[in-house]
């Protein structure tokens, strides 16, 4: 078939060479995924003992990618005091990342993700869900759902629109 030994070799080790290289690329790429997984997110977060909201809503921020370190306060005010948040724009707990941004109430992870993922001007604070909206993370009952603003909290006391959640699925 191949009249040439050398030929022969050339195309053995050609094909060998491929192989390795393709399994290389492989091992490298599932190596860089397994790291990405292994480094979620870190964020303290600061909530009253007793409130069955706050853990459903670390549940929902830990299963999308953070790992969350909870402090249990019964008066978590100086806390949010501290971080400039008026009391205009405070919920049932405060989320704060190891960058210091704040993250107020029921946020959603998918807006902490992009949010961590973006430069900010130094006067920023974070994001805020006021209140406790029904159906937000952490607030569902059945299939109820309000649709709520979330806001990007500035160091004046002043805030943007950061993203408006008009239906359940858009929190995720």
């Amino acid at each position: 078939m191949f009249p040439n030994k050398y030929i022969l070799k050339i195309i053995a080790t050609f094909f060998i060479v491929t192989l390795i290289t393709s399994c290389s690329e492989s091992d490298v790429v599932r190596a860089e995924l397994n790291t990405a997984e292994a480094q979620s997110i870190s964020l303290d977060v600061y909530k009253n003992p007793n409130c069955g909201c706050c853990k459903k809503w670390i549940s929902h921020v830990n299963d999308n990618g953070f790992e969350s370190k909870v402090h249990n306060y019964q008066n978590i005010s100086s806390i949010k005091e501290k971080k400039g948040i008026q009391p205009r724009y405070r919920s049932c707990h405060t989320a704060i990342s190891k960058d210091g941004f704040a993250f107020e109430g029921h946020v959603p992870a998918k807006y902490i993700q992009q949010f961590l993922s973006e430069s900010h001007d130094d006067n920023v604070i974070g994001l805020s869900v006021p209140a406790m909206p029904l159906g937000s993370p952490g607030m569902e009952v059945g299939d109820k759902f309000h649709p709520y603003k979330v806001l990007l909290l500035k160091l004046d006391g002043s805030d943007e629109i950061y993203a408006e959640v008009r239906t359940y699925k858009e929190q995720f």
